[in-house]
């Protein structure tokens, strides 16, 4: 028969022979840290810093730089479009006295020009649209205008824009080409600059006294009479009308160089360009 003594320092045989088994076996890896290195692999990317532009547009450019801003910040999220619109002339003088501005859209390439010539834009301009001119009418037509020839009939009402905006400079091109045509008066220039009446800010604000039925007939941009439902459009000869050249600049003072210059180059790209057509734009020539 077995001795109890001998069972029990077997059973303790087993269980030192465990131990130590379990201390020369090679543990479960500890968990290790990710090194600086390790973590910067792994650890999803930053998306872009927001940013925020301003852009100074012609007064003409107001509809469909709302579609453009939309359109642009869908595909650029984290880019925030800001606009400011007013007549070219107005917004190159505010950019000379400081006013914060990263992109400049002019209604001309004079305006542009005068930043890059003062050293206030970063880069040359850049052409993105062009346009064209029309006469336009309150739709109840009480001037009786049938034809840009009645524009030097005595007595009716000429609405203009002051003699810094770009559409005066394109409107005076245009009464001076009509005048040649055949079948209008000698005098027509004179009698066209006799029948202005007043000299708005800008191209919108034309357009805003015609509609009121202030005014009996106004020179605009085809896109305006376009875009109004107030107002009639007279047809301009094609061989005396004149085209305007929207051109555009990155303002050197810019937070936002590259950002702005990626919206310019857009706007002059075809996706700018659909949308600008879709309000009347025709390409730059």
């Amino acid at each position: 028969m077995r001795s109890p003594i001998v069972g029990l320092l077997a059973v303790l045989a087993l269980v030192v022979a465990a131990c130590i088994g379990g201390t020369s076996s090679p543990s479960a890896p500890a968990s290790i840290a990710p090194t600086a290195s390790t973590a910067a692999t792994s650890a999803p990317s930053l998306s872009a810093a927001p940013v925020s532009l301003t852009i100074f547009g012609a007064a003409s450019l107001e509809g469909a730089l709302d579609k453009a801003k939309a359109a642009y910040e869908t595909a650029n999220p984290g880019t925030t479009i800001n606009v400011s619109t007013d007549s070219s002339s107005a917004l190159e003088t505010k950019i000379e006295q400081g006013a914060p501005a990263d992109v400049f859209l002019s209604a001309d390439t004079a305006n542009p020009k005068k930043l890059v010539d003062k050293g206030l834009a970063a880069g040359d301009a850049v052409p993105f649209a062009g346009n064209k001119l029309t006469v336009i009418v309150p739709t109840a037509n009480p001037g009786g205008v049938s034809t840009p020839a009645d524009l030097a009939k005595a007595g009716l009402k000429v609405i203009a824009a002051g003699d810094d905006v770009p559409i005066t400079k394109y409107a005076g091109q245009l009464v001076a080409h009509l005048a040649k045509e055949s079948g209008y008066p000698a005098d027509f220039v004179a009698g066209y600059t006799a029948n202005v009446v007043s000299k708005e800010d800008n191209v919108k604000a034309v357009v805003g006294k015609i509609e009121l039925g202030e005014g009996d007939a106004g020179i605009v941009y085809v896109t305006d009479a376009k875009a109004s439902t107030k107002v009639k459009a007279v047809e301009v000869p094609d061989s005396a009308n004149v085209p305007a050249t929207y051109a555009g600049v990155v303002v050197k003072a810019s937070p936002n160089a590259d950002a702005a210059t990626a919206f310019l180059s857009w706007l002059a790209g075809p996706d700018g360009q659909a949308i600008l057509a879709g309000f009347g734009f025709l390409p730059p020539s």
